[in-house]
């Protein structure tokens, strides 16, 4: 492998690594929040709030991300953008791609 590509699993394996722990501490948080921001189910959730320490860090030393986006949708991407919005528009375009992805969270579950 090539320093870059070294580079680049660190990178993936620490992001993991961040990206579980952030999801244990919303969920142990408020879970019904973490369920909506992390798009996760209850079952996943579960088992998220039960890793131990280690259990993580041997999660996260994958080279795959853990962590993906939640839409691909061109629509949801212009509303958080806010590709030629004015500021003012921006609270409205993020309340709407917000509501958007909230039903797309409750069509999922």
């Amino acid at each position: 492998m090539t320093v870059q590509t070294d580079q680049l699993l660190a990178e993936i394996r620490e992001a993991n690594l961040s990206y579980l722990m952030l999801a244990q501490n919303l969920i142990r948080a408020d879970r019904a929040q973490a369920l909506y921001r992390l798009g996760v189910s209850e079952d996943t959730a579960d088992l998220i709030a039960a890793l131990s320490p280690a259990q993580m860090l041997k999660i996260a030393s994958g080279n795959t991300l853990l962590c993906r986006f939640r839409f691909d949708d061109d629509i949801v991407w212009g509303l958080l953008t806010n590709h030629g919005k004015t500021a003012a528009n921006d609270a409205t375009s993020r309340l709407h791609a917000s509501i958007l992805l909230a039903s797309r969270h409750q069509e999922a579950a």
